[in-house]
């Protein structure tokens, strides 16, 4: 399993809509809390699942949030705020929370020369349980398409197969396969499966080592 935790790196998490990814990156930023990280919300595209929601929570616990002009407003205008490129300074880490699919990645687009300055590592975020990626080779040609227009290209897979919280243990072990063979499409390896904190009793340590457990933080959203 890659290191997904190591400090002074630019963290971009990209996905389909509805896969977790904002789930995941704020779980990345709390895992890394410790080493001056700074979450960058950058969904331009979905106002309605986006880092922004837990700013409040994220700052209170030492992590530096950084959210689109007008977010959690009555104005959705979509802007990128200009203090931004401060975390491209040497020795700074961050998560960037990028909206899904294509459309989402369009927003990496501005900040390239940070990104190939600094370098980066892109994670390509996969759920089995959401529309239109079930299959793995689906999935794959989404995940080439937010290359094409981003200009960037993915380091890993992260496997946050689930279904809410009706999410089983067997959901987990078949999205581990359907994983598997989106690494053997597309040749990248999967750097972790992450799963919620509520179910990691019923795992074997055997299991455990291929997995990341994390908080299911962002769920008040949907309610």
């Amino acid at each position: 399993m890659i290191d997904i935790f190591r400090k002074n790196v630019i963290y971009v998490i990209c996905g389909h809509y509805g896969v977790g990814k904002t789930n995941v990156a704020v779980n990345l930023a709390l895992k890394m809390k410790d080493s001056d990280i700074t979450l960058i919300d950058l969904d331009l595209v979905n106002p309605f699942f986006r880092s922004a929601d837990n700013k409040e929570e994220l700052e209170e616990q030492g992590i530096h949030v950084i959210t689109p002009v007008f977010a959690n407003t009555n104005v959705d205008i979509p802007s990128v705020p200009a203090n931004i490129n401060s975390v491209f300074l040497p020795g700074k880490s961050a998560v960037f929370d990028v909206g899904g699919d294509d459309a989402g990645a369009v927003a990496l687009c501005g900040f390239s020369q940070g990104f190939l300055k600094r370098g980066y590592e892109m994670y390509y975020v996969v759920n089995m349980c959401r529309p239109q990626v079930e299959n793995p080779v689906d999935a794959a040609q989404m995940m080439y398409e937010i290359e094409k227009t981003s200009g960037m290209k993915f380091s890993a897979i992260i496997n946050n197969t689930n279904l809410g919280i009706e999410t089983t243990r067997d959901i987990i072990l078949s999205g581990m396969e359907y994983a598997k063979e989106i690494s053997r499409i597309t040749g990248l390896e999967i750097a972790a499966t992450t799963v919620m904190d509520t179910l990691e009793s019923q795992f074997s340590p055997e299991q455990k080592k291929d997995m990341v457990f994390i908080r299911d933080i962002t769920k008040h959203i949907y309610y």
